[in-house]
């Protein structure tokens, strides 16, 4: 019991690890604090898999897409500005309010039926679009495992190249619970390489209170009242509508490396609304919207331990390091080629489910149904970056493939020899 209990824990931390970086990355971006950020991200997915009857292995950080619509409210104002905490106060109540747009949809299929909207999204679609959810998310890989301050490295590479070879001897090599964590394994041997190589800072760890709360700044922002401003609201909760089309194909990726149906069983309204209602626990504890992870898929398909109580110690985890300044402080100095290098692997397993899909649903791609649909989502999902709507709201080349696909399949007729024959 000792024993399994140890290896929940190493799993969870693994978890933790893996989505550490992009979580922190929004909002070092947008003026929110990274504390309060990992505390929201802990306490919704604990929040989100109560929702979803703690059966789906998914871990919540925070969502980039309402970045832009964060930043255009916040601007370039930061903690000690005399304006920063009134901006912070309309960011909270709009990521409220985007939050309770994903509840709304939830009740909507809840009342629609899981079964249409399992229609919508056939593997003609949801295939490619989770190839495309792992290559959209792979230039960053690159720019964090081979660049340095924004020029080529080759003691980034050097670093890369040892990560990558330890999460791969690990994954094929190595025997019984060592092989379950590759992850935990690269970033420690990583680390100490990048010792001597200068690229470790430890400033975060000098820097960072014991207790988050004993820092006044971090207390002014957390127990700050949200304001309901309308500017703000058109701002940042229409973007939910997009995002709603994202967490759709998160949790079809999720079911899909898991061999289970979260569509059908807890739910695509349950997933919905727990991203919902963690969302506005976010928004009004003053950290950044919420979403379902890729890192998170992509640690879950290299381990292959799929048990959501390891998510649930990642969550309690990730609370910890928000509450205990100098934990967060040890994270934050992981240095990007080595996050970097992880994420090469976690970003390629995403695309590669992907493929598996196709392969396991026979679809014929000398069919011109199939070819045309999957084209025209691999091409838009890939070259389209944010096309804008207005002045604040944009729309991911992500979701406009996921539209465009789904449209498609509804549109074109389906013949028999859409399906390879046995």
């Amino acid at each position: 019991m000792e024993k399994t209990l140890n290896k929940k824990i190493i799993l969870g931390i693994q978890h933790v690890l893996a989505m550490f970086g992009a979580t922190v990355l929004v909002p070092a971006l947008t003026g929110l604090d990274t504390s309060i950020t990992l505390f929201c991200a802990g306490a919704g997915t604990l929040l989100f898999h109560l929702v979803t009857k703690k059966k789906v292995p998914v871990f919540l950080g925070s969502s980039f897409a309402f970045m832009g619509g964060i930043i255009s409210v916040i601007g370039d104002s930061r903690i000690g500005d005399a304006d920063f905490l009134d901006k912070l106060a309309a960011v909270k109540g709009a990521i409220i309010i985007a939050g309770l747009v994903y509840a709304a949809f939830a009740l909507i299929i809840k009342m629609v039926g899981y079964d249409k909207v399992g229609k919508l999204l056939p593997p003609i679609v949801t295939g490619p679009i989770i190839i495309v959810i792992g290559l959209r998310l792979s230039g960053t890989a690159i720019d964090s495992a081979f660049y340095d301050k924004g020029e080529f490295s080759l003691k980034a590479l050097l670093v890369t190249v040892v990560v990558l070879s330890t999460v791969v001897c690990i994954s094929v090599f190595a025997k019984g619970i060592y092989n379950l964590m590759p992850i935990l394994f690269a970033i420690i041997v990583g680390y100490i390489i990048c010792l001597p190589l200068g690229f470790v800072d430890l400033t975060p760890v000098k820097n960072a209170e014991i207790i988050s709360l004993m820092d006044e700044n971090i207390r002014a922002q957390l127990f700050l009242l949200p304001t309901f401003r309308l500017d703000a609201i058109l701002a940042i909760a229409p973007i939910a509508l997009v995002t709603l089309i994202e967490h759709v194909g998160d949790i079809t990726t999720n079911s899909a490396v898991v061999g289970e149906n979260f569509v059908e069983d807890p739910g695509i309204h349950r997933t919905l609304l727990g991203d919902g209602l963690a969302t506005s626990l976010a928004g009004l504890l003053g950290g950044p919207a919420n979403t379902t992870y890729g890192e998170n898929t992509g640690v879950l398909a290299v381990t292959k331990n799929y048990d959501p109580s390891v998510i649930r110690i990642a969550a309690v985890v990730a609370i910890v390091l928000g509450i205990i300044g100098k934990f967060g402080g040890f994270v934050t100095s992981i240095p990007t080629p080595v996050t970097g290098g992880i994420s090469i692997v976690l970003y390629g397993m995403i695309s590669s489910v992907g493929i598996r899909i196709l392969i396991n649903s026979k679809l014929n791609f000398g069919n011109s149904r199939n070819l045309m649909i999957a084209a025209l989502i691999l091409v838009l999902g890939i070259g389209c970056d944010n096309i804008p709507i207005t002045a604040t709201v944009t729309i991911s080349g992500l979701a406009l493939a996921a539209i465009c696909g789904i449209v498609l399949a509804l549109l074109l007729p389906e013949s028999k020899d859409c399906i390879l024959e046995e």
